[in-house]
């Protein structure tokens, strides 16, 4: 599974770690909390990594600190929340 940013089109300052077989998870370490707007952007960068690899599920590994619209909103796209 390759965790390369660039292979996906994303910035490589993007973080991907490996959660199991072909599902990838994009790391958020943010001290404040992460409202819908980032929450836009996450689901930016899964449709960017599912065109370039369809076959890959894409989670978000974040702390805590996540809006409950924000949950929601990621749930709808399969987006998977992981504290």
């Amino acid at each position: 599974m390759n965790t390369d940013p660039l292979y996906y089109g994303l910035s490589s300052r993007t973080k991907l770690v490996v959660i199991g077989d072909k599902h990838l998870g994009i790391v958020k370490r943010i001290k404040s909390r992460i409202i819908q707007k980032d929450a836009l952007k996450i689901i930016e960068l899964a449709k960017r990594m599912t065109q370039k690899a369809s076959h890959i599920k894409v989670s978000l590994i974040c702390n805590d600190n996540i809006c409950s619209k924000s949950i929601q909103l990621l749930k709808t796209h399969n987006i998977e929340v992981i504290f």
